[in-house]
């Protein structure tokens, strides 16, 4: 009965330590994405890079940040690695991904146009909008 005691007191610690580590892996995550997403909220305006939605504090947990190279470790302070999308661009965008990866080749299945282009280019003209005088 001893040595039963003793495993069971050695599983519980062993299950602490994993629960320990796992409780640490979530929190960097969160820490690095809360690092990225505030960040990239601040550099970037509140509009979705792909359908052109603006967001504003009421909805802005509804716009979430892509990594273009899909590295999520990839977070250079200018931003370049970054863009702004809302949660459904985000999706179609990743979903391009895993399509590419399972076929070889973008779905044209999605209820988007086959066209890889986005339909709408916020930023399109924006050099010139800043150059034009007020």
């Amino acid at each position: 009965m001893v040595g039963k005691r003793l495993i069971k007191k050695t599983k519980k610690t062993s299950s602490g330590k994993l629960d320990e580590l796992v409780q640490s892996a979530r929190n960097n995550i969160s820490e690095r994405d809360k690092g990225y997403r505030e960040q990239s909220l601040k550099i970037h305006p509140w509009v979705c890079g792909r359908c052109g939605k603006e967001f504003s504090r009421d909805n802005l947990q509804m716009l979430t940040v892509h990594h273009v190279d899909h590295n999520h470790n990839n977070n250079p302070s200018d931003g370049s690695n970054w863009e702004n999308l809302c949660i459904y661009c985000h999706d179609r965008e990743h979903q391009k991904l895993e399509d590419y990866e399972k076929y070889g080749s973008l779905s044209t299945s999605s209820s988007v146009s086959g066209d890889n282009a986005p339909a709408n280019n916020p930023f399109a003209d924006l050099k010139a909008q800043m150059e034009q005088p007020k």
